[in-house]
């Protein structure tokens, strides 16, 4: 067995992506939109729908949706997650299923997820209880606790509002590439700034999209993938660390539980930040890359806002960020990591057309959940990079 820092190295791969209905979606269920992208990503893998025996996805109104979803499908799988560690939960699920494969309890994991929060508004009541120590507030959830991140990395580190703003421009200009983005108009810094003030220091230009989407991988067992469909790219590491709940408890408002995740992740699979021809980071928010690229070891604590400055992480600039252009200007519907992971998968297998990044061998993957609390790093290879 290869295991390395605990993770069994390229032993699994994704053999299937896909997505489904980016944009809106109307008169089709989560559930439908789910079952849909699963069904094409096991098509893209050449893989039948009665080969899969792991069913994990995040449901996003229905605690039980990991049951929703393999009956919906008609599969009586073997393991089922649903887990409520928000857009993280599908670099978990990656985690999970490349250590329940190794261990032989299962031979093929799909991982699936719909959402069309723009086309069918969700229900009154929210996923998640009100903070009591919160609420006399009256915050914007979760708007105002990722704004408390950015003021106060702006406060320690002098980061500026253009250099947040540098984040939504890059991210349009790589969904100008994307023909499946939902968003791809001109954005320039000075319409971030001007935009709609929404929580200071963020304007709605700052904040990612509120639209539908959908999207599937499949993984099997390295010694499989071989035989399918299309190449494979292999899971070479996956780390995940939760640090709090509430952004009230969180330890330092600018470090993030991506400290802990992301040296893991590359220990597991022997390489670093530099290495990196693709990084896709969460951005919920135009703080977030900025924190997780600090965190993730790209550039130096309080480096971030430089870093994406001067399209530095734009088409054509030093490092290949968010290219399908991010939950900024391609898909959010309410959790965003899965989205990561297809394009990551995309890249390495050389689809992306426009925006692919030339020679791409290694890819990061990283999803977080709630307010900067939960944080899972996930680093992808091609074949060559076994």
């Amino acid at each position: 067995m290869n295991m390395r820092n605990g993770f069994p190295r390229g032993r699994a791969a994704i053999v299937g992506a896909s997505t489904y209905g980016i944009g809106l979606c109307p008169g089709v269920s989560a559930v439908d939109m789910a079952a849909r992208a699963a069904l094409l990503a096991l098509a893209d893998a050449g893989i039948s729908l009665a080969e899969v025996d792991a069913v994990y996805t995040s449901a996003p109104y229905e605690a039980l949706g990991g049951m929703e979803l393999a009956e919906y499908l008609g599969l009586t799988p073997k393991v089922t997650d649903c887990n409520r560690t928000g857009g993280s939960a599908f670099e978990v699920y990656v985690q999970q299923a490349a250590l329940a494969l190794e261990a032989g309890l299962i031979d093929c994991a799909l991982i699936a997820y719909g959402s069309n929060p723009a086309s069918n508004p969700p229900p009154g009541v929210g996923m998640t209880r009100q903070s009591p120590w919160e609420a006399l507030y009256k915050p914007l959830a979760p708007l105002s606790s990722y704004a408390l991140a950015a003021s106060r990395h702006m406060h320690l580190y002098d980061t500026t509002r253009e250099q947040l703003a540098e984040v939504a421009v890059a991210a349009r200009q790589w969904a100008q590439l994307n023909p499946e983005a939902a968003v791809r108009d001109p954005l320039s810094v000075e319409d971030v700034l001007k935009a709609r003030m929404v929580s200071d220091p963020l304007t709605v230009r700052d904040c990612c999209l509120f639209n539908d989407g959908a999207a599937a991988v499949v993984m099997v067992r390295a010694d499989r993938a071989r035989d399918c469909a299309r190449a494979p790219v292999h899971v070479l590491g996956a780390a995940h660390a939760v640090t709090h709940r509430e952004i009230s408890s969180m330890p330092d408002l600018t470090v993030t539980g991506a400290a802990i995740s992301g040296p893991q992740a590359f220990a597991q699979a022997g390489v670093g930040p530099a290495d990196m021809d693709v990084v896709m980071l969460y951005d919920a928010f135009t703080i977030t890359p900025i924190l997780f690229l600090e965190d993730l070891g790209f550039c130096p604590k309080g480096e971030g806002g430089r870093f994406v400055s001067n399209g530095h992480v734009a088409p054509g600039g030093g490092l290949a960020l968010n290219t399908n252009g991010g939950g900024l200007s391609c898909v959010h519907p309410g959790m965003y990591g899965l989205f990561l992971l297809v394009e990551a998968t995309r890249q390495l297998r050389g689809e992306c057309g426009e925006r692919q990044v030339e020679n791409a061998r290694l890819a990061l993957a990283h999803g977080n959940g709630g307010v900067l609390s939960s944080e899972a790093t996930v680093v992808l290879g091609t074949p060559e990079t076994l």
